[in-house]
């Protein structure tokens, strides 16, 4: 697994920041937001891509390809992936993104309108597209199999890694790297563009408390960005290069809302049905789950809406069943969020601990449920439910499983579980 957060560039500080209650949130200083009503943002820090790639290389891509190739980097070397052995027509790639590389044709449309068509970079409108990520990444590890683009707002990380699991599900391939990036403060169309839809926070004089699900006082989300990558493989051939098995995705689905290009449905139909869906293809139910990671936006309209999905669908336990949102201190990282969300559901399987959701302070009658606030929580994890809801009703839902190790012999033939493998530390 790799990230790249505004809590750090790596998983490891990821997640040590997460359960230290930690905020990236923070005042926006990549161009002058003065004019704005909202005033900051969760953006990541320190990135050089040069550490990564050579300039020339950096000069030809977006942010986000510039993201998945260092972040991707992370995680093949975690998961002891030695590309140069694996069969190349095996090896599929899925990359999520809600805006992709837009920067890039911002500055061609610049050039465009103030020094004509001859000065427009040849890579304005290439470097641009959404697909490009997944491009350079399979370019990079000599991926050849399977390749796609999920393009479905803040559910595309989500789906990017349900839809790796579904290659190796129908034998299209044996690992596929995939995942979820967004560069949402490469320029500033994105937050301009969320603040006309008054979709985010204006707590610009406490950043850090401005991210807050299921509180009374949430005003809308925080914009953020960043990177995961998993290393995502047939059971078979990760046992057989005795690959280190993390987690199992045992579970994928995705539902579509049909009602709003920006609102959730108000009973939450379509997130109950994504949710339904995940458990029936693993084969579970809601009695089952150990852990929810919420889409957890801290909008008014989300939070209401997933706690009566959840509350629909989990009955009575629904009051049980520990949920935490990642959003909490990440902000809204768009596409990349249930990517980066995914590998939080792994972390909370390895070690046993629910990071807590921050910020919670004022009871909301209807969010009612237990958010874990504040505090980290120790339990015994097996199974999580991770959801992601996106704008243009775009649902989408993980299960992901503790590995057994013992349900499986070679007696039993070839599986077609999908695992995802790591050598993370703590």
């Amino acid at each position: 697994m790799g990230a790249i957060t505004p809590l750090g560039l790596t998983v490891a500080e990821l997640w040590e920041n997460l359960l230290a209650g930690r905020s990236g949130v923070r005042p926006v200083t990549q161009f002058d937001v003065s004019a704005y009503p909202c005033r900051i943002g969760s953006y990541v820090v320190g990135f050089d891509p040069t550490r990564y790639m050579s300039v020339k290389e950096a000069r030809r891509m977006s942010r986000v390809s510039q993201y998945t190739i260092a972040t991707a980097q992370e995680a093949i070397a975690d998961a002891q992936l030695h590309l140069e052995t694996e069969d190349r027509e095996r090896i599929g790639v899925v990359i999520g993104t809600g805006i992709g590389g837009m920067e890039r044709i911002d500055e061609g449309l610049v050039a465009l309108r103030t020094k004509g068509p001859s000065r427009v970079s040849p890579f304005a409108l290439a470097a641009g597209l959404p697909n490009m990520p997944a491009h350079h990444l399979s370019v990079m590890a000599g991926a050849m199999g399977p390749i796609n683009c999920c393009v479905t707002a803040c559910a595309s990380g989500t789906q990017a890694v349900g839809e790796a699991v579904e290659l190796i599900r129908r034998g299209a391939a044996d690992v596929v790297l995939c995942g979820g990036v967004e560069a949402s403060f490469a320029f500033d169309g994105p937050l301009a563009g969320f603040c006309a839809m008054r979709a985010v926070s204006l707590r610009n004089d406490e950043p850090e408390r401005a991210s807050r699900p299921f509180d009374a006082q949430r005003d809308g989300f925080v914009l953020g960005e960043g990177c995961a990558i998993l290393v995502v493989e047939r059971l078979e051939h990760a046992l057989a290069r005795g690959a280190r098995i993390y987690a199992e995705v045992l579970g994928y689905a995705s539902s579509s809302d049909a009602y709003h290009i920006a609102a959730p449905s108000p009973e939450g139909s379509g997130a109950l049905r994504a949710m339904r869906w995940a458990l029936q293809d693993a084969g579970l139910g809601p009695e089952d789950v150990d852990y929810i990671n919420a889409h957890g936006t801290s909008t008014p309209a989300n939070d209401a809406t997933e706690t009566i999905a959840i509350k629909a669908l989990f009955g009575e336990r629904a009051y049980d069943v520990p949920i935490s949102s990642t959003k909490s201190m990440l902000g809204h990282t768009m596409g990349a969020a249930g990517a980066i969300e995914a590998i939080v559901s792994v972390l909370t399987i390895r070690d046993g601990i629910i990071h807590p959701t921050i910020n919670l302070e004022y009871p909301d009658p209807v969010c009612d449920l237990d958010y874990v606030p504040w505090e980290p929580r120790r339990t015994n994890v097996r199974i999580v439910l991770s959801n992601s809801f996106g704008l243009g009703g775009h649902n989408a839902c993980l299960v992901i499983g503790r590995y057994d190790d013992g349900r499986w012999t070679a007696d039993d033939g070839p599986p077609q579980r999908a695992v995802g493998q790591s050598a993370v530390g703590p």
